[in-house]
């Protein structure tokens, strides 16, 4: 039985943070370009993503780049200049959005250079969108975030040639990734072009249509963040081979903790089902510190929809990062207070607390006397009983900033005479062998060399290799060899290790028409096909669909449309869905969204498929 490999993908802002993520554990990183990555304030030049490449796949670890925008007619061109330049430096696969881009590149010679993987910017949710995109030579595809366990097994089992890529620990978008316009339509910033103003996070009224007041200046919205570290393992037997973190605007220090929580949960599930599953990528970590999830940017934690709905995935106070609970205040004097708790702190420590008006506080640490604290400024509202959170962590910031791991591939020596000199075998698991001779004549040695042989071929120094065993011809340990030939053996045989390359699928560009049924549920709503170039409206046109609408960002729809596709429900949240046990409403539907400006959004809720749209509304 073949073992199924799963990995690791990590978030990379940049350089820096895509090779902390390969050193610490990642399987493969994903990384934006100069231009049309859906982050665009993380975009990279050729020339670093060239040298990611270059120090990733040391590991046998990919390199992934985004570039899962929509795409207009006059940016067409440069994309695929684009794209081949990341063809010629190695890049494993591209994220696509845009199906002119797609089409583009499948009528070209690129499509068997690179490999193309369906973004969830591509609205991801059933497993007849993934038939349909495979049919076109996707190899992978990145599901919907709000997906349960069952519905990715659903959609694995109706596709198992297929690889299924799915978030396990990050922010989170209310609506439908690729189906939001609510930032567009507000402040002329698409979400489908990386410009995303997270129009999500917002404080709103909410009101009933008699504008009763249900929720005053809450973010409705705003959801916590996700965390599925302890459901890797029935993620990897429903079916996915790779488990996303969500990250391309946080700093390396984020990268490192996450990154190596998430890969020793990994190892583990592979110690203990090691004829199941194994690593993607080469190299044992030896980690000099121990992570903690709760230490780095969160906004709270949920597993979102993995187990059907739950009443707890939003975070209607705040929608920045709490960290983690300390303690609660326990008494106030002068200039300073006192925690109950059993957290340690120190000088410099970030915390924060949500007052009376359900507002965030924020503060310093001035002054750290055990449990009795004195910050720079007292903060006004801070009352005893309230519950503190550390969201900036000194002592652990001061370890993160250190070299937190080293990451080794295990090698094996084999070294033995030759008729006119010697020879070094290096092996690995996962490496081509490499054989390294060196003609030097024998020449009996006045006493053993086991221990320089040993010591002049174990230095393995900055290579990403370890020797974890060696063996020495006993022929051999009566020769003379200088210490200068040995050095040069062990440099040859080095320099000949490479990877074991994998057979590529083979992506034909087929053109295979499925009936569009998987967009029926947008057939009001034409835009939301993202379509914003003519390659794309040739595509959609060649695989049948009959009414094509420019996307949002090109052509803005008349009247009130519909701005965002959510699974989460404030309905169900507030313990008012009668279909699932909740409270009869007394207010007057329907519900409306209000920001301090005037501007107003209509709620309309779809119970028969459990979920809520929004729409704009006009005054």
């Amino acid at each position: 039985m073949t073992k199924r490999r799963l990995e690791l993908l990590a978030p990379a802002k940049n350089l820096e943070c895509g090779m902390a993520a390969i050193e610490h554990g990642a399987d493969a990183v994903y990384i934006g370009a100069s231009r049309f990555g859906a982050r665009a304030a993380a975009g990279n030049s050729v020339e670093d993503i060239d040298k990611l490449c270059e120090y990733a796949h040391k590991f046998g670890a990919k390199v992934y780049v985004t570039v899962n925008t929509i795409i207009y007619d006059d940016e067409i061109e440069a994309t695929i200049s684009l794209v081949k330049q990341l063809a010629e430096i190695g890049v494993d696969a591209l994220l696509v959005q845009d199906m002119g881009l797609f089409a583009k590149i499948s009528a070209s010679d690129l499509v068997n250079r690179i490999a193309l993987h369906a973004s969830t910017q591509t609205d991801n949710r059933t497993a007849e969108k993934v038939a349909w995109l495979n049919s076109l030579g996707f190899e992978r595809v990145v599901l919907a975030r709000e997906l349960s366990l069952d519905e990715i097994k659903a959609i694995h089992k109706a596709n198992p040639q297929v690889e299924l890529e799915v978030f396990v620990h990050g922010a989170l978008c209310v609506s439908y990734s690729g189906a939001c316009y609510a930032s567009q339509y507000c402040f002329g910033r698409s979400a489908n072009r990386g410009e995303c103003a997270q129009f999500c996070r917002l404080k709103f009224d909410l009101k009933d249509d008699n504008g009763n007041v249900i929720l005053d200046q809450r973010h409705a919205l705003s959801l916590k963040d996700m965390c599925r570290i302890e459901h890797l393992e029935e993620l990897a037997d429903a079916g996915v081979c790779s488990f996303k973190i969500e990250g391309r605007l946080k700093d390396s220090d984020y990268v490192k903790n996450v990154v190596s929580a998430y890969s020793q949960k990994l190892d583990a599930i592979i110690r203990r089902r090691q004829n199941d599953y194994e690593r993607a990528s080469l190299g044992r970590v030896k980690y000099s510190f121990t992570p903690d999830l709760k230490k780095t940017f969160n906004r709270g934690f949920t597993t979102y929809f993995l187990h059907g709905r739950k009443p707890d995935i939003a975070s209607f106070d705040t929608p920045k990062a709490m960290g983690e609970f300390v303690g609660k205040v326990k008494e106030i004097r002068g200039n300073s207070f006192n925690v109950a708790g059993v957290a340690s702190f120190a000088n410099g420590d970030g915390l924060c607390f949500i007052n009376d008006k359900h507002e965030l506080e924020g503060f310093r640490v001035n002054r750290a006397e055990g449990n009795r604290l004195y910050p720079l400024r007292m903060p006004e509202n801070l009352k005893a009983g309230m519950g503190l959170y550390r969201n900036n962590d000194e002592a652990f910031s001061k370890i993160m900033s250190h070299q937190t791991a080293e990451r080794k591939i295990p090698v094996y020596f084999e070294f033995y005479p030759t008729d006119d000199g010697f020879a070094l075998k290096v092996s690995g698991e996962g490496l081509n062998k490499s054989v390294a001779t060196v003609e030097f004549a024998h020449q009996m040695a006045n006493k053993p060399q086991h221990d320089n042989i040993v010591c002049q071929l174990s230095k393995l120094g900055n290579t990403p290799y370890e020797c974890v065993g060696l063996n020495i011809d006993k022929a051999a340990e009566g020769f003379f060899i200088p210490s200068s030939i040995l050095t040069d053996l062990r440099r040859k045989a080095i320099d000949g290790l490479s990877v074991r390359k994998e057979e590529k699928n083979n992506l034909d560009g087929r053109k295979v028409n499925y009936d569009l049924a998987w967009q029926r549920a947008y057939s009001d709503y034409p835009y939301t096909y993202n379509i914003a170039n003519n390659a794309a409206r040739d595509f959609y046109t060649q695989q049948g669909l009959k009414n094509i609408v420019n996307a949002f960002e090109v052509k803005r729809p008349e009247g009130e449309p519909l701005l965002m596709q959510c699974r989460h429900c404030l309905r169900f949240t507030l313990g008012f869905c009668v279909k699932r046990g909740g409270k009869q409403p007394s207010w007057r539907e329907p519900l409306h969204l209000e920001l301090p400006d005037g501007k107003r959004f209509r709620l309309q809720f779809d119970c028969a498929n459990c979920q809520m749209f929004v729409f704009a509304e006009q005054k």
